[in-house]
């Protein structure tokens, strides 16, 4: 597709993350010397690949799955972590942060979907979490907003995204949270309505994978 003209179809508040997991370098390529440089990536491994072959000036998102052993791999480098998905994988992102000397940025993942194999918060546990004591401990991390991810029916979508909004909002200005991940190539649209400001489209940027 034409990546600039969707850019330009995009309101200006919005960020885009161009999901390019499974593409090859030089896919990502063409995007990034177009201007664009925030890519995300689902697997540790084939991120840090493709962090070596690339430009170092790439902001590199982890959206998928993150295991806790794998956190040091990519504390070093990474941009913003989408998935935060419990307390100990947040405990374990500020150990490595403290051991790298650096602040890793994060969204907490919120549970809005049913889907078995969706993961994250819920919206009281998460807010247990975030107004404990133990949640001003983590100096090297920085929560910058949440995450959350669709039903794969997506006649649910609209109130699982009207739920996550509500809350963004409600405690965007109580925590100084910045950003709402939600919305990808098939429901992007929708997520932009619900103030999302931060998509994560591949399929629409790279084409559909095989």
């Amino acid at each position: 597709m034409d990546f600039i003209r969707f850019k330009k179809s995009i309101p200006q508040n919005v960020n885009i993350i161009a999901v390019s997991k499974t593409k090859p370098v030089e896919k990502i390529k063409q995007i990034y010397d177009l201007g664009h440089k925030d890519f995300g990536e689902n697997k540790v491994q084939e991120l840090i690949k493709k962090h070596e072959e690339l430009p170092d000036d790439i902001n590199w998102h982890l959206i998928g799955k993150l295991q806790r052993n794998k956190v040091k791999y990519i504390a070093p480098f990474i941009h913003l972590i989408h998935s935060v998905d419990s307390e100990k994988l947040l405990s374990q992102i500020n150990k490595e942060g403290d051991k790298n000397n650096r602040i890793i940025n994060v969204l907490l993942q919120i549970k809005i979907s049913n889907d078995p194999l969706k993961t994250g918060f819920d919206f009281s546990e998460l807010e247990k979490i975030i107004s404990s004591d133990k949640f001003l401990e983590y100096k090297f991390v920085k929560v910058l907003g949440f995450m959350g991810m669709g039903s794969i029916d997506q006649s649910k979508n609209e109130e699982e995204f009207r739920k996550i909004s509500n809350y963004f909002n409600k405690t965007s200005k109580i925590y100084d949270l910045k950003y709402l991940s939600l919305g990808m190539s098939n429901d992007y649209k929708l997520a932009i309505k619900y103030n999302s400001n931060m998509i994560r489209i591949g399929s629409l940027i790279f084409g559909f994978r095989n």
